[in-house]
């Protein structure tokens, strides 16, 4: 957990409200999630014109055609990463580097990566001034991972494959856990997949809604 700054004390109560209502009373009851739900502002992650919906139950536009994700999602997805506080997380998809700085709270390091760079820009420079300083932002095609800094106790992914990348699988320490959306477009299931010593154990969790998965592994490149 990092030094933090610039947490506004205005939008405190709205974030409390929106872990009761939204995510506690939705069934997410990890108290170390609860708690980084607490503590990051979401509002610092969002455009400007988007702030006074911030912590609204629904994912936001950020620019790229992108989104950051509903609250709830962020939740969900990261209790059941379940990450301990010396973990090292891969995350996939940066977008505004809000679910970076919730893991950034929980555990030790988190590697992001984004492939649109003015995003990952834009993340770099939120999460600096908000003094969180073990969060890494790269730019590059995410489904290839980050093999430099394997192996990783969790990675995250956050937009919707086809399937699940071997690549990523490949990177993960023994016991890791991946979460992953899996599905076409419109509709995906969150996948939840931990490496054991002879393979891996897949469970699937919440249907949910994310933006492709664009990369050598993922969805191919429309743009």
């Amino acid at each position: 957990m990092s030094a933090w700054r610039g947490n506004d004390l205005d939008y405190l109560a709205l974030r409390v409200e929106m872990v009761e209502r939204q995510i506690r009373a939705r069934g997410v009851q990890h108290a170390r999630v609860l708690e980084a739900m607490r503590a990051v502002p979401r509002h610092a992650f969002v455009p400007d014109d988007c702030r006074e919906a911030a912590y609204d139950d629904r994912p936001l536009p950020i620019g790229e055609g992108q989104t950051i994700s509903q609250p709830y999602m962020v939740a969900a997805m990261t209790a059941a990463l379940d990450p301990s506080p010396d973990a090292r997380i891969l995350e996939v998809g940066t977008g505004s580097g809000y679910q970076a700085a919730v893991l950034a709270w929980l555990a030790r390091e988190v590697i992001t990566i984004e492939r649109h760079a003015r995003l990952a820009a834009r993340a770099k420079d939120t999460l600096r001034r908000l003094g969180i300083t073990n969060v890494r932002v790269l730019v590059g095609d995410g489904t290839l991972g980050y093999p430099e800094a394997q192996p990783y106790d969790g990675i995250m992914v956050t937009a919707a494959a086809p399937h699940v990348p071997d690549t990523l699988r490949a990177q993960l320490a023994p016991g890791g856990r991946l979460v992953i959306p899996v599905g076409p477009t419109g509709f995906q299931e969150l996948v939840v997949e931990t490496r054991l010593p002879h393979g891996f154990t897949s469970e699937v969790r919440d249907g949910c809604v994310f933006v492709p998965l664009i990369g050598a592994h993922g969805y191919p490149n429309r743009d």
